[in-house]
């Protein structure tokens, strides 16, 4: 029979040993010095009509695609996904690599 004790203490390192096993990921951050400036963008939860009176209308718009339906908004410098009317997501364009 185990002690009850002992049993405390194993599962105890069992946990702790778990919560060591957390992958971290370096991801490079996207600072806006690239292009010399910060590029604003609309925010998470925006509305089509606010994004429109912000920012001006898209250079292209995409029709919706899928259930629940995706619309994609081009303007020059990032592309913004809403969701139904809302804004799910805002990605600002990166420069094409060149080569030498």
């Amino acid at each position: 029979m185990i002690k009850l004790p002992y049993l405390a203490l194993t599962m105890g390192l069992l946990l702790s040993a778990m919560a060591l096993r957390a992958e971290v990921l370096n991801l490079p951050q996207d600072t806006g010095e690239e292009s010399g400036a910060w590029v604003k963008m609309p925010a998470r939860g925006m509305t089509m009509k606010k994004v429109r009176m912000w920012f001006g209308e898209p250079v292209k718009q995409y029709p919706a695609v899928g259930d629940p339906p995706i619309t994609r908004w081009e303007y020059p410098n990032y592309i913004v996904y809403f969701e139904y009317d809302r804004v799910i997501e805002a990605v600002r364009k990166r420069k094409p690599a060149t080569s030498d």
